[in-house]
């Protein structure tokens, strides 16, 4: 079993016919993603990688039966086609596209919240690395070949972050369930909370490993929710325990303005919660497969 994405989940790419969208379109394909469709408007009628293209997500939707969506479009326009995802009944929506403006996303954030909850598209991202359920599918991306099918579910801001976790994993003979990227950006789309709830009620989700870093309040909300809400055991790491204050570092999102938004701070929470925290990037595999054993 995986979150959010299995082998069956019909895709579609929204920006497809852009030379990153084309490579990483033949990487999801070649994967056994489950891509039936990309999006461009007024380039309906071509192919890319044998996979039809269309003039909206409406159309796509209609005529594919598509479900979930990658994000491929320029910063300019990604809110819009977010939002037009949302509206065409795109259940699953990954933005990989790095530079939206903040005030866009705050825009994105509303017009979702216009959906009823059970029928409101859940997105991850922007500028994240997207998600994979290894074995089966991946949406994003990600070097699938360093995931190994398993037990540890990982969620993280941290694209690269992610994928040394899981490679760490895999040399310890530990695979992943589901690796599921939310971003960097300060204004984004599903939070570690709203992962973690997926990841307690997947039953072949043993352990999750989350990955943090400096800057905002997600990391608090987390230890919170995992205190409260959270029967199985997760470990941590968060980057930027040197980083010094008020100065961004690599995403958008890292930089600190408040109490509880330093590296330390935040492992300090998730500590108090019961969370297992890796002290160095190098351990998290160590301290997973530990973990795992006890």
């Amino acid at each position: 079993m995986s979150i959010l994405l299995d082998e069956s989940t019909r895709v579609l790419v929204q920006g497809i016919t852009g030379s990153m969208a084309r490579f990483h379109t033949r990487e999801m394909l070649n994967y056994g993603t489950n891509v039936v469709a990309g999006v461009v408007p007024g380039k309906g009628g071509e192919t890319v990688e044998g996979v039809p293209v269309f003039d909206t997500v409406a159309e796509a939707v209609a005529r594919t039966e598509a479900q979930a969506s990658l994000v491929f479009v320029p910063p300019p326009f990604a809110a819009d086609g977010i939002m037009e995802a949302a509206r065409s009944g795109i259940r699953y929506c990954v933005c990989v596209t790095d530079g939206i403006p903040a005030q866009d996303m705050i825009m994105v954030k509303r017009y979702m919240y216009r959906f009823p909850k059970e029928s409101r598209m859940m997105l991850t991202g922007p500028n994240c690395a997207g998600t994979i359920s290894p074995g089966k599918a991946m949406l994003g991306i990600m070097p699938g070949h360093i995931y190994k099918p398993g037990n540890v579910g990982i969620v993280g801001r941290s694209g690269t972050l992610g994928y040394e976790a899981a490679d760490q994993l895999k040399q310890l003979g530990i695979g992943v369930s589901t690796s599921v990227g939310i971003g960097g950006d300060p204004i984004n789309g599903a939070s570690f909370t709203d992962v973690l709830m997926h990841f307690e009620e997947d039953d072949d989700t043993d352990i999750v490993c989350l990955i943090g870093e400096i800057g905002g309040p997600q990391e608090a909300e987390a230890a919170e929710f995992i205190r409260d809400h959270v029967s199985k055991p997760v470990v941590a790491y968060v980057a930027g325990l040197t980083a010094p204050k008020g100065k961004t570092m690599g995403h958008a999102g890292a930089i600190i303005s408040a109490f509880g938004e330093s590296a330390s701070e935040k492992v300090e929470i998730l500590s108090e919660a019961g969370v297992i925290v890796a002290d160095h990037p190098s351990e998290v595999g160590e301290t997973i497969a530990r973990a795992l054993a006890a």
